[in-house]
């Protein structure tokens, strides 16, 4: 991803709500998959880190990319934006060049 498609991304997922919250007990693997449900349909999605996760949100960020095959945007704080480029049908966010 280049740093023109990153930005471009982040100025989308401005205006997100986030659409998970990772507590205490951390990435389950029912999380996980709802999380990739998630990215299968809406291609870009916010993920919040609540308080009492113990986790580093920059380090929970790269499991949830890997276990998901998507594509860390930006953490900032506790909110995480997570890509994953749609199949040809389902695509909806046009990447600029």
């Amino acid at each position: 991803m280049t740093t023109k498609q990153r930005a471009y991304l982040k100025g989308l997922a401005m205006n997100l709500d986030p659409i998970f919250q990772i507590g205490k007990n951390s990435m389950t693997p029912e999380v996980t998959k709802a999380i990739q449900e998630a990215l299968d349909a809406r291609e870009l999605i916010k993920v919040s880190v609540l308080k009492n996760c113990a986790d580093d949100p920059r380090a929970l960020a790269e499991v949830i990319a890997e276990r998901t095959r998507s594509q860390v945007v930006q953490v900032i704080g506790k909110k995480i934006v997570l890509y994953k480029e749609g199949k040809d049908k389902h695509k909806k966010i046009e990447l600029p060049k």
